[in-house]
């Protein structure tokens, strides 16, 4: 992997994908291209359950990097900005957890970025925003879509269209971030709830979190019987037969993802 963007790989199935392009973690070729390389090597991963994403330095993510976007042709950007939208649904599209955990600015396609994980935990002094209207483009990696579906098209228009940076607070308020710490726990915080996430049976967690995420896009009665199928996948697995196993002997289970 790059310098840019490393994985920690623990034995408990914590991974920690750390952005490290400093200042600001800007979104350009290298860095777009690493992310999406790491992301193929943790869906190829069968031993990763659940990923930590953060910054090696003081901000989560910037967004696009203006500096080389202005050397850009129009025809390059317009291939760029879906390989961009690519690396970041890659991440979307893992199959254990993601947890973005946001530090400093998450602007631009950095938002983006932590959108696209399953929970958002945020550093209280962090900012977070949807900017591209006030540089007369719109968000392209998928802010437009997945911003309404966590919070709803009225406060995501009021993101995308006014174009602000958010507080954690606000950010909290309107449903973007699901818990703020402080900036020194950050860090310890999102590996603390990727250590309770990879206990559980990994099998059961990536099943329940296909179920959710397909879920939502279909009629109730559909739902239930897709869960019913998502449900039954668990059933004559080692790892539930543990489960029992370990509640009768009142021992921690020791799942393994068979």
């Amino acid at each position: 992997m790059s310098g840019t963007v490393r994985i920690e790989s623990r034995p408990d199935g914590v991974r920690i994908l750390s952005l490290d392009r400093p200042p600001v973690n800007a979104l350009g070729r290298e860095l777009v291209e690493d992310l999406g390389r790491a992301a193929a090597e943790l869906a190829r991963d069968a031993g990763a359950r659940c990923v930590v994403l953060r910054s090696a330095g003081k901000h989560f993510c910037g967004g696009a990097d203006l500096k080389e976007r202005q050397g850009m042709s129009l025809d390059e950007v317009a291939e760029f900005v879906p390989r961009l939208a690519g690396s970041i649904l890659a991440i979307a599209e893992l199959r254990m957890p993601t947890i973005a955990a946001v530090r400093g600015a998450a602007a631009g396609g950095g938002c983006e970025l932590a959108l696209a994980c399953d929970i958002r935990i945020v550093s209280s002094d962090a900012t977070l925003g949807l900017r591209e209207t006030a540089l007369a483009i719109i968000p392209g990696a998928g802010g437009t879509q997945r911003l309404p579906r966590l919070i709803g098209p009225s406060r995501a228009k009021l993101w995308i269209l006014a174009a602000q940076m958010h507080t954690a607070e606000q950010a909290l308020a309107d449903g973007v971030a699901d818990r703020v710490v402080s900036p020194g726990s950050l860090d310890d915080e999102a590996v603390e709830l990727a250590e309770a996430i990879a206990a559980n049976g990994p099998l059961a967690v990536r099943l329940a979190k296909g179920a959710i995420e397909r879920g939502m896009d279909l009629p109730l009665d559909h739902a239930l019987e897709m869960e019913w199928e998502c449900y039954r996948e668990t059933l004559g697995t080692e790892d539930r037969a543990e489960a029992l196993a370990a509640f009768a002997a009142k021992r921690p289970p020791r799942f393994t993802g068979r």
